[in-house]
């Protein structure tokens, strides 16, 4: 059975590999630096997981999948298992993954060879965190893909993104945890309104915060209701 992720936009995570490397502000208080160093281990050491790794084939029923919670699925030091990884995917096309990336400079030269306009049931994003970041989704525009996706999360500045034309899904959220940057709703609703002008999908998160509401942190409410499109029609997350 599939591990249920709390994670709002997708059903399950699954982490091949484990461990990071701080590339942007963004990074700054991430939650697998803070989990790492509770259990005792070293976030910036890149391990293959000796568990995990082909977790999907075990999961039978259709999920949607965020890969590499605890990682970057780009990251350098994962190149020598990344293939293996990509044959996980390619094995389990009733899956969809859900790849983001802090490293998008890397996604041309680290496709598999059968990539060609992207696989069906993957879809390619990037992170970016503030106005500096935007030039990831510059390189995603050039990224072949089914479908090509922005997450502003931790959202920590005002973000214009120009075109929107080849981007598929915009997620928001204000960051969480003991030393969370405010998020101000001015920013996230600026990027809701770019992307209704754009008739792109937008997804608002949470707030953030250190506070629970209605199981969101910070809630989820922005101005005054919830934003829950997806890029694909019939795909549901399950929270």
């Amino acid at each position: 059975m599939a591990k249920i992720s709390s994670i709002e936009w997708t059903n399950a995570t699954w982490n091949p590999w484990h461990g990071c490397i701080k590339v942007s502000p963004g990074c700054k208080h991430c939650y697998m630096f803070r989990d790492k160093r509770r259990y005792g281990q070293e976030p910036a050491r890149i391990v293959r997981s000796k568990t995990t790794f082909h977790e999907p084939i075990s999961w039978h029923s259709p999920m949607l999948i965020f890969a590499c919670s605890w990682s970057d699925w780009f990251i350098e030091a994962a190149d020598d298992w990344r293939d293996e990884a990509w044959d996980v995917i390619r094995n389990t096309p009733y899956h969809t993954y859900q790849i983001l990336t802090k490293r998008p400079e890397r996604i041309l030269d680290h496709l598999p060879v059968d990539w060609n306009s992207g696989w069906n049931n993957v879809w390619m994003g990037v992170s970016i965190e503030n106005q500096d970041y935007v030039y990831r989704k510059e390189l995603l525009d050039g990224v072949p893909a089914k479908v090509r996706f922005i997450s502003a999360e931790p959202l920590i500045g005002p973000i214009k993104f120009g075109s929107l034309d080849k981007i598929d899904w915009v997620i928001t959220g204000g960051e969480s945890g003991p030393r969370a940057r405010p998020m101000n709703p001015e920013w996230a609703t600026s990027i809701k309104d770019q992307c209704l002008e754009a008739s792109v999908p937008f997804f608002h998160k949470q707030n953030g915060g250190t506070t629970r509401e209605d199981g969101a942190w910070g809630g989820r409410l922005l101005d005054e209701r919830t934003w829950d499109a997806m890029p694909v029609s019939g795909i549901v997350p399950l929270n």
